[in-house]
């Protein structure tokens, strides 16, 4: 048997042995085909999905609490990016109908709890989201850094809301998957201190509303690997604690 993070690494045979050993958490991370800036690839919210998920779930395997990596869901709302080449953007609606059948459809093969992981950050994505586990209790959750209580723990340049495809998720991007990162793109853009979050509370409904020319707001000239990995290891604390909150399960040692 094999105990790898990801459902789909695993057999029948392994996934019925763990499921009897049980409870077994699913993490399924979800994110869009989005523009972000010239030096990061459109998915780039799925990519940070999929490591915080994969980290989330080596942590949680240190602390006696069995959960596997689903396979993403790479799209999602993306109407700020509405004008970029290469946004493709679902109906809200549609989104939650998905990952509603696909949590539905977890539950029934036996997984104790699905929590969605999701780091793309439309406000209409997120309340997509949120909407998906209505009802469903401790057998559903998000772990998501728009939480106030997840957000306070991120970067400076998160918190400031000038963050889209900037130092934050730039150094997440070269933490996880480096060879999709243009550096030396990333090296020349002069820092873009548009916040989203102002500009959402403003009204406005684009990227090229808020003058985000180039898809992206922050400062991607100064990520750094280490602080990805710095970061990831908050975002897999977040999703961790989502999934324990939970099952009922408590941080060893704590």
């Amino acid at each position: 048997m094999t105990d790898s993070h990801h459902l789909v690494d695993l057999t029948t045979e392994d996934t019925r042995d763990r499921l009897a050993r049980g409870p077994v958490a699913l993490l399924q991370p979800v994110g869009s085909v989005e523009p972000h800036g010239p030096h990061l690839p459109l998915g780039t919210d799925t990519t940070i999905s999929v490591h915080a998920a994969t980290r989330a779930a080596a942590l949680l395997g240190e602390r006696g609490v069995d959960a596997v990596v689903a396979p993403s869901i790479p799209y999602g709302v993306t109407d700020f990016a509405r004008g970029f080449a290469g946004a493709v953007s679902l109906p809200a609606s549609a989104l939650t109908a998905f990952l509603r059948a696909v949590i539905d459809a977890a539950l029934a093969a036996g997984f104790a709890h699905v929590c969605l992981v999701n780091n793309h950050l439309e406000p209409a994505q997120d309340q997509a989201v949120r909407a998906a586990i209505e009802g469903l209790g401790a057998r559903a959750s998000v772990a998501c850094p728009l939480t106030r209580r997840w957000a306070r723990t991120l970067s400076d340049e998160f918190k400031s809301g000038a963050c889209h495809a900037g130092e934050y998720e730039t150094a997440l991007v070269l933490a996880a998957r480096p060879e999709t990162v243009r550096e030396d793109v990333a090296a020349r853009l002069a820092p873009v201190p548009i916040s989203l979050s102002d500009g959402i509370k403003a009204g406005k409904h684009t990227f090229a509303e808020m003058g985000m020319t180039a898809a992206y707001a922050g400062a991607p000239g100064r990520a750094t690997r280490a602080e990805g990995e710095r970061l990831y290891g908050l975002l897999a604390e977040m999703i961790a604690t989502e999934v324990q909150g939970a099952l009922g399960t408590t941080r060893q040692g704590a």
